[in-house]
């Protein structure tokens, strides 16, 4: 047993750091005896040194002491074409002690991947040899592929994946996510769904995913459900999450969060609770998510969604660059970020990151909304009415792409009618979306019919308890001049959501109405002296005044 046995024996046994300083000794004696290990040996201690590196996360270094040993090997290559034919033997049994060539270059491709150098690893990957390629090598291909837009080679890759492995899942989705037919998918699988016992759930489950990736919600929704009601994949987490994302792209809050809740993917879980008012949980589940490590997006993510919808923006954007530092296919990162860089004023920077959103989750209408709403933003009428027409031909007439098609002409005096005419077709699907239900209360606004806005937004607000929806229904009594149940909406929706400045205007407005009334009421019933008053209206003024620091206090939070 020589010294090189007792390295590799070492890193079997994972004393990565006792590897590295060996290693690098034997190295550095090496280099000024090079006749003191074989090319054989070297190249074994240049692999094993750079293992210990990348287990260390020196990605860069690791990769430079991989190519390092690739080089080496080409020597060893060289040598051993020259050897005598009687030692062939001995020759070839060497060569197969010896790490493999094929890992090593799966290692560097590794590392680039690490370090975001997507370019640098497919052209390491692309450089072995199709029949050579082992199922991981072909997974990480297909995903390099998929992220750089080359999708016809992403595809014959996740179908190498399927071919030597039919039960890689997420080989199947890459699929799917890419257009391909699920029925296609399903026939690849099919051997060994008729092989294998209890696997009679697959190809219903592709079919779900299948539906998911054409942006069929509502079929998508039924097949999960019907699949997780069987006994032996009930209450799987996998499931469950992906039944919420879907109930979330059909814009159904509601369900999205109760199928999220204490489950995966929290970091679009805190968005939906920050976006439904519930600050003081998500500052509470962000903390959490800390406590368990701050290496992932998700807890960075959270905090953001507290502070944007909490009116700090500035911290809002820092978060969100910080969780797509961790994980640059975070979409709720790149959205988070999108929205606070918008706020702010930062629109052509923001179209990036919702355009980014978009291509990683193009069945996600948030990503499209973001991005109409930088162009309505800097007055791209006509961007914004392409993006909504296209989204509307590709996804189908449902309430969803209705109504995002409706608020683009809703900036447009002359199409009017015609948001009028989508928002009905929209509420007649669902009368309790809540974004239709804004946008006609909007349109019904503008027209001042103001009783047919409140039957609307009571009817609304009869199976569902809303801010915004509570805050315009005080609007429009306030039109009518019910104050007294007016001043009632504006508390709710202040209960639901403290932060809520148009409500906070609406209740002093209000008050700086009726002070004016109370207090000539009061002086006509008593006969009161002059400077009674001015002391009631005085008081008046004050509250007023605090209603104002108030307002002023949550808008910069």
């Amino acid at each position: 047993m020589n010294v090189i046995d007792h390295v590799r024996d070492m890193a079997a046994a994972g004393l990565h750091s006792n590897v590295r300083f060996l290693s690098s000794l034997l190295l550095t004696m090496s280099n000024n005896n090079p006749e003191l290990f074989t090319p054989a040996q070297k190249y074994q201690l240049l692999v094993y040194h750079a293992d210990a590196i990348f287990h260390d996360k020196e990605y860069r270094n690791a990769a430079c002491k991989y190519t390092m040993a690739l080089q080496q090997r080409k020597v060893l290559s060289k040598t051993s074409k020259v050897r005598t034919s009687a030692g062939g033997a001995a020759s070839n049994l060497q060569a197969q002690s010896l790490p493999s060539e094929i890992e090593v270059k799966y290692k560097i491709a590794e590392c680039y991947t690490i370090l975001k150098l997507d370019k640098d690893a497919i052209a390491v990957l692309d450089g072995i040899p199709s029949r050579q390629r082992t199922p991981k090598i072909n997974m990480m291909l297909a995903n390099l592929y998929r992220k750089a837009g080359q999708e016809r080679s992403a595809v014959t890759s996740y179908k190498e994946v399927l071919r030597q492995c039919p039960l890689a899942l997420d080989a199947i989705i890459g699929l799917l996510s890419l257009s391909v037919k699920g029925a296609e998918v399903a026939s690849m699988t099919m051997d060994v769904i008729q092989t294998i016992p209890n696997l009679d759930w697959l190809s219903v489950w592709i079919k779900a995913y299948a539906f998911i990736h054409t942006g069929d919600n509502q079929r998508a929704i039924n097949t999960i459900c019907s699949l997780e009601k069987k006994s032996l994949l009930r209450d799987n987490v996998d499931l469950l999450v992906s039944l919420a994302d879907v109930y979330f792209r059909a814009g159904d809050t509601k369900n999205a969060i109760l199928n999220l809740s204490r489950r995966k993917c929290m970091d679009v879980y805190g968005y939906l609770m920050a976006r439904e008012g519930h600050l003081e949980d998500v500052e509470v589940l962000g903390g959490r998510l800390f406590n368990i490590s701050d290496q992932h997006a998700e807890p960075w993510v959270i905090s953001g969604c507290h502070s944007f919808y909490s009116k700090r923006y500035s911290r809002a954007l820092y978060l969100g660059a910080k969780a797509i530092q961790l994980n640059s296919n975070s979409v709720q990162a790149l959205l988070l970020k999108g929205a606070a860089l918008r706020n702010m004023g930062r629109v052509q920077e923001a179209i990036i990151h919702f355009r980014e959103a978009m291509r990683l989750a193009p069945c996600r209408l948030d990503c499209y909304e973001g991005l109409i709403d930088c162009y309505l933003a800097s007055n791209g009428i006509r961007e914004a009415m392409g993006m909504a027409n296209n989204i509307y031909k590709t996804l189908g007439a449902n309430a969803q792409t209705l109504t995002i098609l409706a608020t683009v002409c809703l900036e447009d005096p002359v199409t009017q009618e015609k948001a009028k005419t989508l928002l009905d077709k929209a509420l007649a699907q669902r009368p309790d979306y809540t974004k239709a239900v804004v946008k006609k209360a909007e349109l019904l606004s503008r027209e001042q019919k103001h009783e047919e806005g409140i039957a609307l937004l009571r009817n609304a607000l009869a199976n569902q308890s809303d801010c915004v929806l509570h805050r315009m229904l005080g609007d429009f009594l306030v039109a009518v001049n019910d104050y007294q149940e007016a001043m009632d909406q504006y508390s709710i929706a202040l209960s639901l959501d403290p932060n809520d400045q148009k409500s906070l205007e609406g209740m002093q407005k209000m008050e700086k109405e009726e002070s004016p009334m109370d207090a000539t009421v009061e002086l006509d019933g008593d006969d009161m002296e002059g400077s009674g008053e001015e002391g009631e209206l005085e008081g008046s003024d004050s509250e007023a005044a605090q209603w104002g620091d108030q307002e002023q206090w949550f808008g910069m939070q």
